[in-house]
């Protein structure tokens, strides 16, 4: 039986595809100039700019889902090339707000009468976003927020999820197969991440999570949720006014210092991911604000990441082997957490790492900043054989944004010194090097081990070698096919000669040439795949994100 949402789903899917058209024709001929036949073309950097700024349109055009999805695409440079990134960075989540008989039908259908349940309602939302709204009122004497959600936006998020689901197979089309992957994991993740958004319930326990974590810190507020007026659709909680952390004239002028700001910022943050393991993931000046004494307001908690203990380990790592410049420990790090292929070329991506590390730097290698040097690895995944698992890939999106915030507040906020600091007050660093004293003694065992062990091996094998009694087992290898695909020429040659030879026997003694073309144009599959099978396919072609010249021109600019 076709449900309602299989129909919308339908019908959305032809106006998506009517309105990705003219991407989908541009891309078609970017594999073959003449959609069918031809090669394919080169595209460059103002292109894709000029195609992302397409995309863009289409997404706002598309709606709340696709709203979403573009901001989630805005973090993932293993999908989209930098230039498309850099375009869909700046999508606002910032949508007309909805009428306030629908959001009172929400209202009511939770708690009874608004007027019954609130002291006051304020009919005026103060924000309106593509999944919720957020009204101020008073419950029970204290000034409240109320985020509602939007009526009727669960039928349209399911019915654009499985269009994005039916869209990825022709999307498949235009990208290679790693990226490929990360589409259909980018797919899975965002489902789960917007109906996670889109249930109020859970964002009030995380919002007490995290709430809760920081307890004993008087540095940030975070408001207190109200449950008895709060529902898997409506969240009520304190209502914290305050300026916005952009507004650094406003900073200024009450006298507020902003490097501390700055700082409780960055602190705050590295306690959630790397000690709580729970972090609120949507760190946009809209999101963030200071009261009149200087405390930092956190809002919206409706995308929150956790992260797994092994994870948090792995960041620290990363943390302290860029304060150490130490270019292997941050490429073990990257391998270790599966972003980067075990099989990577370790000593092209170690020069991508010092490129980016010296131009971060300037002239002083002490004032580079971690924000500079995520930049320019997110340029060079679309290249390199860089992957981000999707809790990751948040991580990475909250350290971009803090780090933008905080040199808003202070251009001259130092990421690295903070971070250092944190990490030693917190015993990582001390934790760190008696984990590597650790490893090293567990290596020094095994070596000592083998001295003792590899001879006598040693000599059991030379003497089976002597006595002819060494029997050798080889297993070949072959993950790039060649031998499967050797063995498919030859069968197409043999068989290609046979039909050959049977045509020109049949023509030349039998004299039956209608059979002996019947024979030549059976034989025609066979030459082409033979054919086909010898031409070399094109990769991507792209320009090297790091030379030298490169540095030095942008460092001129």
């Amino acid at each position: 039986m076709v449900t309602l949402v299989n129909l919308r789903a339908y019908w959305r899917f032809v106006v998506v595809m009517r309105q990705f058209s003219p991407l989908i024709v541009a891309y078609w001929r970017d594999r073959k100039r003449f959609f069918l036949f031809g090669r394919g073309r080169e595209v460059d950097a103002e292109t894709q700019r000029e195609r992302a700024a397409v995309l863009l349109d289409i997404l706002l055009t598309l709606g709340p889902t696709f709203i979403k999805l573009g901001q989630i695409l805005s973090t993932r440079p293993d999908i989209l090339p930098p230039a498309y990134i850099e375009v869909l960075e700046g999508l606002q989540d910032d949508v007309p707000p909805a009428p306030w008989e629908e959001s009172k039908t929400v209202l009511e259908d939770e708690f009874g009468p608004v007027d019954e349940t609130f002291d006051d309602f304020d009919r005026e939302p103060i924000s309106g976003a593509s999944l919720g709204q957020v009204y101020t009122a008073r419950y029970e004497g204290t000034d409240v927020a109320v985020k509602v959600r939007r009526p009727g936006i669960e039928s349209l998020v399911e019915a654009d999820l499985r269009t994005i689901r039916w869209s990825i197979p022709l999307v498949r089309r235009f990208i290679g197969s790693g990226r490929a992957f990360s589409l259909e994991n980018l797919a899975d993740e965002f489902a789960k991440t917007i109906r996670e958004e889109m249930d109020y319930k859970r964002e009030r326990e995380m919002l007490e999570e995290i709430r809760a974590n920081f307890a004993e810190e008087d540095r940030i507020r975070i408001p207190t949720a109200f449950e008895a007026v709060s529902g898997p659709r409506v969240l009520t909680m304190e209502y914290i006014p305050g300026t916005k952390i952009s507004d650094v004239a406003a900073l200024d002028e009450s006298g507020i210092d902003r490097n501390a700001i700055a700082e409780t910022l960055q602190e705050v943050y590295l306690q959630m991911i790397i000690e709580d393991g729970v972090f609120h993931a949507d760190p946009h000046p809209g999101n963030l604000a200071v009261d009149e004494s200087g405390r930092v307001i956190f809002y919206d908690f409706g995308m929150a990441g956790r992260v797994d203990p092994f994870i948090q380990e792995k960041i620290v790592d990363f943390y302290v082997a860029v304060a150490r410049q130490d270019i292997d420990g941050i490429l073990d790090t990257l391998i270790a957490m599966g972003t980067l292929s075990p099989e990577a070329d370790r000593e092209v991506m170690g020069n991508v790492m010092e490129l980016a590390i010296a131009d971060a730097s300037g002239e002083d290698i002490e004032q580079y900043q971690v924000n500079q040097i995520i930049e320019q690895v997110e340029s060079t995944i679309y290249e390199f054989p860089l992957r981000l698992p999707p809790n990751l890939a948040l991580v990475l999106r909250v350290a971009t944004v803090v780090e933008g915030v905080c040199v808003t507040l202070d251009p001259e906020f130092d990421f690295i010194s903070t971070a250092t600091e944190y990490l030693k007050d917190e015993g990582y660093y001390e934790q760190t090097a008696r984990d590597l004293a650790e490893d090293a003694g567990r290596q020094a065992q095994r070596t000592a081990e083998a001295l003792f062990t590899v001879p006598p091996k040693a000599d059991d094998f030379l003497e089976r070698a002597n006595r002819g009694d060494l029997h050798v087992d080889v297993t070949i290898e072959d993950d790039s096919n060649v031998l499967d695909k050797l063995a498919m020429r030859i069968a197409y040659s043999v068989l290609l000669a046979v039909g050959v030879l049977s045509a020109t026997i049949l023509y030349s003694f039998a004299d039956a040439w209608r059979l002996a073309g019947v024979v030549l144009l059976l034989a025609v599959p066979l030459a082409i795949a033979l054919y086909r099978s010898f031409r070399k396919k094109r990769g991507l072609r792209t320009t090297p994100q790091f030379t030298r010249q490169g540095m030095k021109n942008r460092r001129e600019d």
